[in-house]
């Protein structure tokens, strides 16, 4: 078994979201990639085993726990691939469901990818719930910004999104992480998606992480397409739309997420990047 490690989202190895890379998972089981995702240390390693019908099977680890869809991984999983057998398009079978993925050659010899979530959805999240979650993030209802209402989004995986009205409420994040991590373990939550909006299609994000026992991700691709599904489905954002995220920079790993969001309602959400390995 050889260990990969890239960092996705990004085209220096100093920024981005490190993630570990199995490309010959054959003969591991559950066990066995857990261990080894503890190992790594980061906050997903995939494990990608082939099909019989040529494609690609991949399971995604924290420490801690499966999940069933990280964004960040598949990027990194999708160039470290393409380093091995050249660019073109691929399907990875996850736990969330089928993902096409393209990948390309990018500037100075890079490879840029493209992946396209599942079916977004978003739903309500409970007066309690809420409650709760400000409370651990030690946020004040007061400090959220009204135009972008809390939402739990999915695309692959359930991320509330909860938007800030200003970004120096972002930039202090200090929040209680045993409570946050038993709500969102008890809940089914990945990341929250922490965003501040600078313009119509531009934001900023952070990732608290507890459950998969990370404090924080620096580039969070599921919850990408997640807040592409959320502004779809609440019309906050003319469709077709461009969005760029841009994560990481609060903690000195700075990001970039491209997402492309589709007209068409029920559609995947499409997200960009690239990733060099480390």
């Amino acid at each position: 078994m050889e260990i990969l490690k890239y960092t996705a989202f990004s085209s220096d190895v100093t920024g981005g979201n490190p993630a570990g890379v199995v490309l010959d998972a054959e003969g591991l089981d559950t066990e066995a990639m857990q261990s080894t995702a503890a190992m790594v240390g980061f906050s997903e390693t995939a494990f990608v085993r082939p099909r019989p019908d040529g494609e690609l099977e991949v399971r995604y680890f924290s420490p801690l726990v499966e999940v069933p869809f990280c964004g960040h991984a598949t990027i990194a999983t999708a160039v470290a691939y393409a380093s091995r057998h050249g660019v073109g398009e691929l399907r990875f079978h996850t736990g969330a469901g089928p993902i096409a993925i393209s990948t390309a050659p990018g500037p100075d010899g890079s490879v840029v990818a493209t992946l396209v979530s599942v079916p977004p959805r978003v739903e309500p999240i409970g007066d309690a719930e809420l409650e709760q979650l400000l409370a651990a993030l030690r946020w004040s209802a007061a400090e959220l910004d009204p135009g972008l209402p809390p939402r739990a989004a999915y695309a692959g995986a359930w991320h509330p999104v909860i938007a800030a009205a200003e970004r120096s409420r972002l930039a202090d994040l200090d929040y209680d992480l045993p409570a946050l991590g038993e709500l969102m373990s008890r809940v089914g939550w990945t990341t929250i998606n922490l965003v501040w909006r600078e313009s119509a299609t531009v934001f900023h994000a952070r990732n608290p992480f507890p459950p998969g026992g990370v404090v924080e991700d620096p580039a969070t691709g599921a919850a990408a397409a997640a807040l592409g599904g959320y502004l779809r489905e609440l019309a906050l954002v003319p469709t077709p739309a461009r969005i760029t995220v841009h994560q990481g920079q609060d903690l000195g790993r700075p990001s970039t997420i491209e997402v492309f969001v589709p007209a068409e309602a029920g559609s995947g959400i499409a997200v960009t990047g690239t990733a060099v390995r480390l």
